[in-house]
């Protein structure tokens, strides 16, 4: 189970709706080994596409170097599909590469439901689970 605080949600929320029509993409960094989502780190989709996300090489290298300094982790990485529903592509399955994070994703195809999963991917199984906003 992923438990997510309220003001996190919505920052996740916020980005992706800002972001449409391009999927929005970032990761909430937690101490290391806590499985804790605690510090929202919005980052730019270097791809700019409605269907396809991709950190920025350089952006990503700093976010994780940093995350490493402050003894953090990528607790949740989280994308958003703008006409799809909210579950993992093959192309989300087969990049993902962070086998504890919880990858989130909320589908921007409604403007007024909001539609956020989680989902564990490791070796290109996907396992949703629930999300409890506290």
């Amino acid at each position: 189970m992923l438990e997510l605080r309220q003001d996190l949600y919505d920052a996740i929320v916020a980005h992706a709706r800002r972001d449409h029509p391009d999927e929005a993409c970032g990761v909430i960094a937690g101490p290391a080994g806590s499985d804790r989502p605690e510090r929202f780190i919005a980052m730019d989709n270097a791809e700019r596409s409605p269907t396809f996300y991709r950190f920025d090489a350089m952006e990503q290298f700093r976010v994780w170097k940093a995350m490493d300094e402050r003894d953090e982790e990528p607790v949740v990485i989280y994308h958003s599909h703008t006409a799809t529903e909210a579950y993992p592509s093959r192309t989300d399955i087969s990049l993902a590469s962070e086998p504890g994070a919880h990858y989130v994703l909320v589908s921007t195809r409604d403007e007024e439901t909001v539609e956020l999963r989680s989902f564990r991917i490791v070796d290109g199984e996907v396992t949703e689970e629930p999300v409890r906003v506290t």
